[in-house]
């Protein structure tokens, strides 16, 4: 008899959350030494005047990085 010892993620694909530094949707998530490892794309603010250059920023945060709620900073 085998047991499955990997845990499901907290959070998943297109799934918004917010971290220390801002908010963003998951892109990709994979399992790696032993934690969930997110990509996730922030939000983009208001456009400038002068407009848009290149992709959205994305960023790779662990599980435990990750909110989905508001965070408070006090």
């Amino acid at each position: 008899m085998s047991i499955n010892c990997l845990e499901k993620p907290k959070f998943y694909l297109q799934e918004k959350v917010s971290f220390l530094g801002g908010t963003g949707k998951i892109k990709n998530l994979q399992r790696e030494a032993g934690s969930w490892i997110y990509t996730v794309e922030m939000s983009m603010g208001l456009e400038p005047d002068f407009g848009r250059i290149g992709a959205e920023t994305t960023i790779l945060l662990e599980e435990q990085d990750i909110h989905n709620g508001k965070i408070d900073v006090n």
